[in-house]
């Protein structure tokens, strides 16, 4: 018997909404790095990309995230100067022009590092506000609470 490895030809491709409203942030991106890994799905092959391009449609500053962590963690970036080293609380990002960054960046920590885990991360879309450009389509989507 020979094990069974996908072709691009065979994979088929589905668009999966995710409503974010109120979930966990750790809990969703774990969720939504599973279905653009293409955990779930039968046809899994480590090589190829087979997953569905996922994407969160809701607005992630009602993304809830457990104790403390809107004033205690930090997160670093470097502007590339001498002594450019900046800090901004995971608040100040929520509460910024930009919090879908945050969404993002969960599910890129949680999918693996290389020419792969780019490949997947190009498929998630993490729209600000609560009307998603797939709903108002005819295509069929998958909407789950997550």
């Amino acid at each position: 018997m020979k094990t069974y490895s996908a072709k691009p030809s065979e994979i088929s491709k589905k668009w999966y909404v995710v409503d974010a409203d109120g979930v966990i942030l750790g809990r969703l991106a774990s969720i939504l790095a599973d279905r653009l890994r293409g955990k779930r799905q039968d046809d899994l092959s480590r090589r190829i990309w087979t997953a569905a391009t996922t994407s969160s449609s809701s607005t992630p500053r009602k993304v809830k995230v457990t104790g403390n962590k809107l004033a205690d963690k930090v997160f670093y970036y470097h502007t590339g100067y001498p002594g450019g080293i900046k800090e901004r609380t995971f608040g100040q990002i929520l509460g910024s022009k930009h919090p879908e960054r945050l969404i993002e960046k969960a599910v890129e920590r949680m999918v693996p590092r290389g020419p792969l885990g780019r490949q997947q991360m190009k498929n998630l879309r993490v729209y600000p506000g609560t009307v998603h450009p797939m709903r108002r389509s005819s295509r069929k989507c998958w909407t789950s609470r997550a």
